[in-house]
């Protein structure tokens, strides 16, 4: 699935042919990728229609484009793909939606939303203000969703503070998107092992000083993975243009059960968790006691 960084990527790549753009026409092409919409397929044409769409927004791994006082969120899911594509260019196979755009600066150009599992959704809603900063709005759907670690506006204090008082387990909380949103699985295990952290430790038992070098080491990951265009495993992760990223070669843990940990030198296991899988080295990451914790040197990105 799709996660901060790979949807920051789109996010960036759509800014200049969407930004001030108008939208000419739009074509469902399989209606299930309306599941979110609040109405009929004709209802999401005749709105989206004639708008002007303003600069692409994200909050973790959710995107959206502000129209007024609505927005289109766009919800990637597992394969969601959105492509820029030329006007008459020939209209991929599991393309689900094509909006038509013409740009005040670059002509016309189409949007495609092409999805192979149909996990993925387009969605008129409404913006809502923010509780935490004034003037900035979200969509009424993403507004449950917490600040990413790469949001400006990210609170460390608050973070760590709710993070404390949590009853569960480290991993759990860094997949709560009401706690902090945009880590998924891959960087939740590269931090965790940067961080030497386990990924089954008590959040209750992690202590101030390893809980602010994990937050470090999950800003270090994603701030790498953006750099180096996210993830792609095969052909389901791609920018708006179709090429990969290649954050894949960079894994340390993720994918690389059996391979030698690049720290220690031993293997690398792979354990079940919440119907996925968690990759750690059991030699560097360790359940520790909150005593512990204040006698073992700060995360390495390796």
């Amino acid at each position: 699935m799709p996660e901060l960084p790979e949807v920051e990527v789109v996010r960036a790549g759509l800014i200049p042919a969407v930004t001030d753009a108008v939208v000419t026409r739009v074509r469902v092409l399989d209606e299930r990728s309306l599941r979110r919409h609040p109405g009929p397929s004709e209802d999401f044409v005749e709105r989206l229609t004639g708008v002007r769409l303003a600069a692409p927004s994200r909050r973790g791994k959710y995107l959206w484009i502000p129209i007024g006082e609505e927005a289109l969120v766009v919800h990637l899911g597992m394969s969601g793909q959105v492509l820029l594509r030329d006007p008459d260019a020939e209209t991929a196979r599991l393309a689900r939606i094509l909006i038509d755009l013409e740009q005040p600066a670059h002509g016309p150009v189409r949007l495609d939303f092409v999805d192979q599992r149909i996990f993925g959704s387009m969605a008129l809603d409404r913006l809502v203000p923010t509780p935490d900063r004034p003037g900035e709005r979200v969509p009424a759907s993403v507004a449950h969703i917490a600040r990413d670690p790469l949001d400006p506006h990210f609170d460390d204090r608050a973070f760590l503070d709710r993070l404390a008082r949590r009853d569960t387990t480290i991993k759990r909380a860094l997949l709560d998107q009401t706690l902090v949103s945009g880590v998924g699985n891959i960087y939740a295990d590269e931090a965790l092992w940067a961080a030497r952290v386990h990924y089954e430790q008590p959040t209750r038992t992690l202590g101030r000083p390893r809980a602010r070098t994990l937050l470090a080491e999950v800003r270090h990951v994603l701030e790498k993975a953006l750099a180096e265009g996210g993830t792609s495993f095969d052909a389901q992760y791609v920018n708006v243009n179709g090429a990969s990223g290649y954050f894949s070669h960079s894994l340390n843990v993720y994918g690389q059960q059996g391979r030698p940990c690049p720290r220690c030198g031993r293997p690398v296991v792979r354990e079940s968790f919440m119907n996925r899988g968690s990759h750690l080295c059991p030699h560097c990451q360790r359940i520790r006691s909150p005593r512990a914790d204040s006698q073992v040197p700060g995360g390495s990105s390796g």
